[in-house]
């Protein structure tokens, strides 16, 4: 369409051309110059300009013009249409941003709280297994405690006997004297009581 416009304007303005050219130079046979310096011929020229000119300005108002403004207001809308698209989507990106740093923090938080629980869970089985550990030697160690108060007294009992039995026999050697079993028991008895006393002093 816009091809056969061009094409038909074309050749209007040469056909225009054509003929203003063919009626100087038939007007200007009978004279010497130039047809377009003849008086004669400017009112032809002066019509053709006219109706030439017309024709171009209906032509340019009434087609080419609005032509390229429907253009220039398709580019326009395109133009707004790209320019509102561009800041949706650099809103959305923004707002992902935000989204993005909002779960960052938060992730990091809690794993910062995670953290933190599982410090003090670690901190309170390792207390309970000390505690647990502690109990089991204090037992181990009372039970050991008693054994041995256990075999020291068993032990002082035995020695006690045979310091007995020593001293009556030293006594029978020595002095020729018979003395009990009760009697040289409760000697030593006495005689140990009173070492203890002075290791306790």
């Amino acid at each position: 369409m816009k091809m056969k416009m061009k094409t038909g304007i074309s050749a209007f303005v040469a056909g225009s051309a054509l003929f203003i050219t063919n009626s100087a130079m038939a007007a200007g046979d009978d004279k010497a110059g130039l047809p377009q310096l003849d008086i004669a011929t400017w009112p032809s020229q002066l019509f053709w300009l006219v109706v030439t000119f017309g024709v171009g300005y209906i032509i340019m108002s009434r087609v080419v013009t609005p032509r390229i403004g429907h253009v220039l207001e398709e580019r326009r809308t395109r133009l707004n249409d790209d320019l509102s698209k561009a800041k949706e989507a650099s809103e959305e990106a923004a707002k992902m941003r935000a989204d993005y740093e909002a779960n960052l923090d938060k992730a990091r938080s809690d794993a910062a709280d995670f953290a933190r629980d599982a410090a003090l869970e670690a901190a309170a089985n390792a207390d309970a297994a000390n505690a647990k550990v502690a109990k089991k030697l204090a037992t181990k160690a009372a039970a050991a405690d008693t054994k041995l108060a256990a075999a020291r007294a068993e032990a002082m009992e035995n020695l006690n006997a045979i310091a007995a039995e020593v001293a009556l026999d030293a006594v029978q050697q020595l002095t020729g004297l018979k003395a009990t079993k009760a009697q040289a028991e409760k000697s030593v008895k006495t005689l140990a009581k009173a070492m203890n006393a002075q290791e306790a002093n």
